[in-house]
């Protein structure tokens, strides 16, 4: 083969590591971009927090207790030397005792300034005796914490521990008590009988929560009622319905509960009352999910009869070159401890314009999204317009990607909550006047009259589409089922109730 040389001419795409970082970073949430800047401020010497930047920019409110303190620090600095000192003597004079105990450690009289046991500081503002774990316990755990505190037998603690071996996370018994007793695989020489299982089970059933280990609703909410004290009102009845009578509650058919017990209307209301109290699924108290924060990227807010965005500052920590350092950075020096100081001074570089793209694309979009649903801040969700991607992007001039980067997992703080950028792009349903309706505003208006319906007569899913095209809004039967379903709304027979 022979070799020569040839010219091509041609075009292609190279992403370069500024932008590889810059898309990153754009697409972290607000958590997880305070750990990214922790990490680089770790590894990176030449970056600093700009805490005279970042206090600026704060409240400059200052409330009367810190103006004492600062009343306080200006007398302590006017003081002599010879002053102070002669106030230290004297208040440790007067906080030393004269005789210790044997036993007396020296932390216990001295101050010995932060310790792991001290209280955090008043700028931390959380409660010192407030737990700060991670995952909270499960249900096993919690369950099988209470069995060893519990006196049991050998086998008896053996058949409980498969008993709660056997529980789903509603705490319902997932197993029958002839399952349970052939997985046991006990000693042939030692016999149990369904009725040995059975007995544990009912001590197991009084852990907390009450009703845990259930094998229906209904033995749950008699474990539940059998629980109250014997003179709680209506307990007796309640009972009697959930015992002899739960498929017609689960019908809601009242008028054959009310023929059945003798009971009035007034009285079926107070048993359904305490019966609703109970909690059917005992097993949803307790959860092992570690808890989710969330912190607002921008705040909205009206000022002068306009909506205004503005960045969240603590949530966007502000960062600066360390100046020293970089004044130790030598042009013409090749030397390693001079590359790694270049290196360093670069990727800060880098970092910090990556960091301030990302706040400048987050407040733009934000901006936008705020322009164009202006009626959801004036008037709710029944004002909210239809909106997606592709209306953003084509506003800001960006790439639809962008905006989908953009708009996960931000949040924005509004005087009507705290939402998700995405929470206010939905699709949209034509009208009668040929204008468009949004799905959330859709949404709303469903559950504003399933509010307003009738207790004994609720509005059904085919009622509510004919309320709506009245309103000039065509939207199916199906679809109202789907957005009720995503309201965690039951349907129109499992919402009845007594007048």
């Amino acid at each position: 083969m022979k070799q020569s040389i040839q010219l091509r001419l041609g075009q292609h795409l190279t992403m370069t590591p500024q932008l590889q970082q810059a898309i990153r970073l754009l697409q972290l949430s607000t958590v997880e971009l305070q750990l990214e800047i922790q990490g680089v401020l770790d590894s990176n010497l030449m970056l600093e927090p700009d805490e005279a930047e970042a206090q600026a920019g704060a409240d400059g409110n200052v409330d009367a207790g810190q103006e004492q303190r600062k009343q306080n620090e200006a007398e302590t600095s006017n003081e002599t030397p010879q002053d102070a000192s002669e106030k230290e003597v004297t208040s440790a004079e007067e906080t030393i005792p004269e005789d210790l105990p044997v036993d007396t450690s020296w932390e216990d009289t001295y101050d010995m300034g932060a310790t792991s046991f001290s209280a955090p500081a008043e700028s931390d503002g959380r409660d010192f005796f407030e737990t700060h774990s991670g995952a909270g316990e499960s249900l096993h755990e919690h369950l099988t914490w209470q069995l060893e505190l519990t006196r049991f037998s050998d086998v008896d603690r053996m058949i409980a521990q498969a008993i709660l071996d056997s529980i789903n996370d509603d705490g319902y018994l997932s197993a029958t008590l002839e399952e349970l007793h052939e997985g046991l695989g006990l000693d042939p020489v030692i016999e149990i009988g369904l009725d040995e299982i059975e007995a544990v089970l009912h001590r197991v059933q009084h852990f907390d929560p009450v009703g845990v280990c259930a094998r229906d609703p209904a033995e749950c909410l008699i474990i539940q009622l059998q629980a109250l004290d014997a003179d709680t009102p209506h307990r007796t009845q309640a009972l009697q319905l959930v015992q002899e009578h739960v498929t017609l509650l689960g019908n809601r058919d009242y008028n054959q509960i009310m023929r059945r017990m003798k009971l009035s209307e007034a009285e079926l209301q107070n048993v359904l009352n305490l019966v609703q109290s109970l909690n059917p699924r005992p097993g949803s108290q307790i959860t092992s999910s570690a808890p989710q924060y969330v912190v607002p990227d921008v705040f909205v807010f009206k000022n002068k009869s306009k909506w205004q965005v503005d960045l969240n500052i603590e949530a966007a920590p502000r960062l600066r070159i360390n100046s020293h350092y970089a004044s130790l950075v030598k042009r013409a020096d090749n030397s390693e401890d001079n590359t790694y100081l270049r290196n360093h001074l670069q990727e800060a570089r880098w970092f910090l314009k990556s960091l301030q793209s990302r706040h400048e694309t987050l407040l733009k979009v934000a901006r936008c999204i705020v322009g164009r649903q202006r009626n959801f801040f004036e008037y709710g969700d029944e004002a909210m317009k239809p909106l997606v991607l592709r209306d953003i992007a084509e506003a800001v001039e960006m790439h639809e990607s962008t905006i989908s980067r953009v708009t996960t997992q931000k949040y924005m703080h509004t005087p009507r909550g705290i939402f998700e950028f995405k929470y206010f792009f939905s699709s949209h349903v034509s009208t009668d006047d040929g204008g468009e309706c949004s799905a959330t505003a859709i949404r709303a208006i469903v559950k504003k009259l399933i509010a307003a319906e009738t207790p004994t007569k609720p509005l059904s899913d085919s009622k509510i589409a004919a309320l709506l095209s009245g309103q000039g809004i065509n939207v199916a039967r199906r679809t109202i089922a789907k957005y009720r379903e995503s309201m965690a709304i039951p349907p129109s027979n499992e919402r009845k109730r007594l007048a």
